[in-house]
């Protein structure tokens, strides 16, 4: 068996279980994020608890009414260590988290693996946080489930958005896009810039979204034309940055949780 290591583990978020499991639980608990309909498709943050914890809760919140349905998650995050083009999975049959293993759902792999922008590449997995983060939180917040884990390089809206079509499924999937906002601009810029992009995210405007706007700009506009093309309603449900929750106000990074519900 062939299990993914943490990358960040220590770093980005405790790797002691007890501490891990009582922050996350926490950050639950002073969350309200909440939305309109049932949940098909959040975005949430990935950098360190400290920072993002709590805007990444409320998409985690929210997901509340559909726990008992979700078996499989389907997580995507941009690379930012590793080059190439399309998207990257991987053969791996688990990642391991301090809170546990979470396997990964091989038949949903091998259903994407024939698409042209897929491959296999676990050179981008290696060192990288943007997808690892996020598992603790889903290993709090659901039951029973696998994930689906993308890595999303050079790749445009449409190749992304026909990897989320083969794998859409039913109420027993889930979509994650991990993904900060604007990077290193002062607090005020940072709002104004965070703002217009929660905009555009909640028009589903797959074209507008730039890299400058969010460092998942390519998953996030997969994201968004699969969702129009489903019909999913946009729902900002927490727009912050690392001014609001742990630093100072110089040169912030955007923050962002978003829920995507079916009409």
């Amino acid at each position: 068996m062939q299990v993914q290591k943490p990358n960040v583990a220590g770093m980005f978020y405790p790797d002691d279980p007890y501490t891990l499991k009582r922050e996350i639980n926490h950050f639950l608990g002073q969350a309200t994020g909440a939305a309109n309909g049932r949940i098909k498709a959040v975005i949430a943050p990935h950098a360190g608890y400290i920072y993002s914890g709590p805007v990444a809760a409320n998409a985690y919140h929210a997901l509340e009414a559909i726990v008992p349905d979700v078996r499989r998650v389907v997580l995507l995050a941009p690379s930012h260590r590793y080059a190439f083009p399309g998207v990257a999975t991987t053969r791996v049959d688990a990642f391991e988290t301090p809170l546990g293993t979470v396997p990964v759902d091989k038949r949903a792999v091998d259903a994407i693996v024939d698409l042209p922008q897929v491959e296999i590449v676990d050179q981008a997995f290696v060192g990288e946080h943007a997808l690892e983060v996020h598992l603790p939180f889903l290993e709090t917040v659901l039951n029973d489930f696998g994930i689906v884990p993308l890595i999303v390089g050079d790749a445009a809206p449409r190749q992304v958005a026909d990897v989320l079509d083969r794998l859409w499924g039913g109420d027993e999937t889930l979509i994650v896009v991990s993904s900060d906002l604007s990077h290193y601009l002062d607090y005020e810029t940072a709002r104004a810039r965070d703002e217009l992009t929660a905009e555009h995210i909640e028009h589903l405007e797959a074209e507008r979204i730039r890299g400058e706007d969010a460092c998942g700009a390519r998953p996030v506009n997969g994201l968004l034309l699969a969702a129009r093309e489903h019909g999913l309603k946009a729902n900002v449900l927490d727009l912050r940055n690392s001014g609001d929750t742990a630093g100072d106000k110089d040169r912030v990074v955007g923050y962002g949780a978003f829920a995507f519900t079916e009409k």
